[in-house]
């Protein structure tokens, strides 16, 4: 009798490789992360201290293509790019994305979408939204009662 290591999760893994071997056989959708308002932006939203920054993805985008608006708390980044039309079908590869563009998110209700600040700098577009200071969170003095005092200066 031979003695072999047990691993438990053996029989998963040759499951999920052949899951994997089937899902690669399949083909593919055509959409590519587009939408019926275009290609969809890659985007970060992140905190840094009281603000809230949203950055999206938009490389080779003039800025002044790029509408940004700010609607019943949702964030919408749109616009168009112009395609190369000289060498439509001259690729041998083509990955950079021509076109409509769309992204849309619901900002969180703690931010003042009024003091919205965006930039574009090296092909991303940064928006900053200050939190609002009625929903910053604030340090509370505790204050002890009458009664409470009596029991600290007891040495009992």
């Amino acid at each position: 009798m031979t003695l072999r290591h047990w691993d438990p999760l053996a029989d998963f893994r040759r499951m999920d490789e052949a899951m994997n071997r089937l899902w690669r056989g399949l083909p593919r959708p055509s959409t590519g992360g587009e939408t019926a308002e275009g290609w969809v932006v890659p985007m970060d939203v992140r905190m840094e201290g009281e603000t809230v920054l949203v950055q999206a993805s938009l490389p080779g985008v003039d800025p002044k293509d790029i509408q940004v608006t700010i609607e019943d708390g949702v964030l919408t980044i749109r616009g168009k790019t112009a395609e190369e039309r000289e060498h439509r079908n001259g690729y041998m590869l083509r990955e950079r994305r021509t076109g409509s563009f769309y992204r849309s998110i619901r900002l969180p209700d703690s931010v003042d979408a009024e003091k919205a600040e965006p930039t574009y700098e090296n092909g991303v577009i940064s928006i900053a939204f200050p939190k609002l200071e009625a929903k910053k969170a604030k340090q509370l003095e505790i204050k002890l009662g009458e009664g409470h005092k009596g029991l600290l200066g007891s040495g009992s």
